[in-house]
C-alpha cells in the first residue's frame, strides 16, 4: 500500500447507455436500456433514469420491460463505445504511460508516472476535478466517476461512492475509516457463499472482518482465501496498475449482484459476451481458433472449459455457439451440473491462438445464428435479410440522412432523424426493403485500444 494517494480509478457512468443517450437527442433524460432486444435478452446497461425503476445489468429483458415499460430497449452499437473508449483511454495516457484499461469503460491511472509538482491530497483532488471535466468536454457529454487512494482496492471501491459523476478521494491513513462500516460483500472475493459462512460466525461488516482476525478467517476460510480477506480488510492492497501489453488473448467477463441460476439467462449472457469479443476481434483485426468459457460458481470453485476451432474466427455466432456447446458440457457433468443449477457468480467467453486472418465458416446456419445470438449485443447488422433493423442502430436515408432505428416489424422500418450534433428529430417509417435507407457506421480506426482487458 502506499503512502500516497496516487492510484486513480476512472468508471465512466452507466457508459453504453450514456453513449445512446448523448447519440439521440431525443432521449436524453429518458430511461434507455442497452442489451439483447428479444425474449431471451438480456440488459447490458440501464441508464440511472432507469435504474430508479429497478432495472440493472444482467437483469432478462422481459424482467427489465416489466419494469420500466416507457425506457428506450437497444441494441449496441460497438462502433461508437469503442470510439468513446478510445477517446477516454487517449486522454488518460496523455497524464501517465501507466494506464491499466479493466473495459471499455473504466481504468487504473498511476499518477507516481504523471507530471505532476506533487502527489499530496490537495494537488491529486484537481487534477482528478480537471480530468472529469476534460473527459466530459472530449466526449461531448459523458461523465465519469473517479476514486483517488493508496491501492486499487480503496480506488475502485471510491469511485462507485458518489455515482454518477462523483469524485471520492481517500486520504492516506483513512482507508480503514471508510471500509469499517460497509458490508463484508464489499471486498472482492466476498460472494454470497462467502458472505453466509461469515455471517454465521458473525462476521457481517468490514469492521468485523478487522476484529476477526486472520487465525478465524483461515479457520472459515482456508489459508489463501482467509488471509486475503485478512490484508484487504485493513485496505491493503499492494498490486501495481499495469500498462495493458500484447494481446494473447480477448475477453469478457462479468460478476453478478445476484447468483444465477436460470440456465436461459446464462446463455444469454455468455452470447452477448462472445458478441463483444467478436467485435473486439474484428476492430483489432485479429481472429481466433480457440473459445473458452470461465465459470465461477457460487461457492467460488472456477472452472474452464475450451475449445479449438478448424480455422480462426472473428463471427460473433460462431463464437457464441462454441461458448453454449461448452456450457452444455459444464451443465451435463454429474459433479458441475448440479452447481450450475445452484447459482453462478461470474461467467466469462475468451478467444485464443490470436492471428490476423479469417477462413469464413461457409457452412454456418446463418437463420440459425440470428435466432441464438437474440441474447448477445451485436454489430449493427449489414441487412442479410429484410428484418435485419435492430433497435438502435445507424441508418443512413438517401434523402433524409441519417437516423437510428426506433422500431422495426410487419414489413415496416421506423427511423428517427437525429444525430448527436442536430437537435431531437422527426420520426419516418419505410418498407423495410427500401432501397433508400440502409444501415450506417463510421471508417474504423487504423488501431484500436479497445481490445486490451475484460469487460
Amino acid at each position: 500500500m502506499r503512502s500516497q494517494a496516487s492510484v486513480l480509478h476512472l468508471d465512466l457512468d452507466a457508459f453504453f447507455a450514456a453513449v445512446e443517450q448523448r447519440d439521440k437527442p431525443s432521449l436524453r433524460g429518458k430511461p434507455v436500456v442497452v442489451g439483447g432486444v428479444g425474449g431471451r435478452g438480456v440488459v447490458a446497461t440501464a441508464s440511472y433514469e432507469a435504474r430508479v425503476h429497478g432495472v440493472r445489468s444482467a437483469m432478462s429483458t422481459r424482467e427489465a420491460r416489466s419494469r420500466c415499460p416507457h425506457a428506450a430497449f437497444l441494441s449496441g452499437r460497438f462502433h461508437a463505445y469503442r470510439e468513446a473508449s478510445r477517446v477516454v483511454m487517449g486522454l488518460l495516457r496523455e497524464v501517465s504511460p501507466l494506464v491499466e484499461p479493466l473495459s471499455l469503460d473504466e481504468a487504473f491511472v498511476d499518477l507516481e508516472r504523471a507530471d505532476l509538482p506533487d502527489l499530496e491530497v490537495p494537488t491529486v483532488t484537481d487534477f482528478a476535478q480537471d480530468l472529469r471535466r476534460r473527459v466530459h468536454e472530449a466526449t461531448d457529454g459523458l461523465t465519469a466517476s473517479v476514486g483517488l487512494a493508496t491501492s486499487k482496492l480503496v480506488a475502485k471501491i471510491a469511485s462507485d461512492l458518489d455515482k454518477p459523476d462523483g469524485l471520492v478521494v481517500v486520504a492516506p491513513g483513512t482507508e480503514q475509516e471508510l471500509l469499517r462500516p460497509m458490508r463484508a460483500t464489499i471486498i472482492p472475493g466476498v460472494g454470497p457463499a462467502t458472505a453466509e459462512r461469515l455471517r454465521r460466525a458473525g462476521i457481517v461488516t468490514v469492521a468485523d472482518l478487522e476484529a476477526a482476525g486472520v487465525d478465524e478467517l483461515v479457520r472459515l476460510l482456508g489459508r489463501a482465501h482467509g488471509g486475503g480477506l485478512h490484508q484487504m480488510a485493513r485496505g491493503r492492497d499492494d498490486r501495481a496498475v499495469v500498462a495493458e501489453r500484447e494481446a494473447k488473448s480477448v475477453s469478457v467477463e462479468g460478476t453478478y449482484d445476484t447468483d444465477l441460476s436460470d440456465l436461459r439467462l446464462i446463455e444469454g449472457l455468455l452470447a452477448r459476451q462472445a458478441g463483444e469479443v467478436a467485435a473486439r476481434l474484428r476492430a483489432a483485426g485479429l481472429s481466433g481458433r480457440t473459445v473458452s468459457i470461465k465459470v465461477r460458481f457460487h461457492d467460488f470453485t472456477t472452472l474452464s472449459r475450451s475449445m479449438t476451432l478448424a480455422s480462426p474466427t472473428d463471427h460473433g455466432p460462431t463464437v457464441a455457439r462454441s461458448a453454449r456447446a461448452l456450457l452444455a458440457e459444464l451443465v451435463a457433468g454429474p459433479d458441475t451440473g448440479p452447481q450450475v443449477r445452484a447459482g453462478v457468480r461470474l461467467l466469462g467467453v475468451g478467444v485464443s491462438g490470436l492471428a490476423d486472418w479469417v477462413q469464413e465458416d461457409l457452412f454456418a446456419d446463418t437463420e440459425a445464428d440470428d435466432e441464438a445470438e437474440d441474447g448477445e449485443l451485436p454489430e449493427p447488422p449489414r441487412a442479410r435479410h429484410l428484418g435485419a433493423w435492430a433497435p438502435g442502430m445507424d441508418v443512413e436515408h438517401a434523402e433524409l440522412g441519417r437516423g437510428w432505428v426506433w422500431g422495426a416489424g410487419r414489413g415496416v422500418v421506423t427511423v428517427r432523424f437525429e444525430t448527436r450534433e442536430t437537435p431531437a428529430g422527426p420520426v419516418r417509417s419505410f418498407p423495410d426493403d427500401d432501397p433508400a435507407l440502409t444501415p450506417w457506421s463510421p471508417a474504423e480506426p487504423a488501431e484500436d485500444d479497445a481490445v486490451s482487458g475484460p469487460a
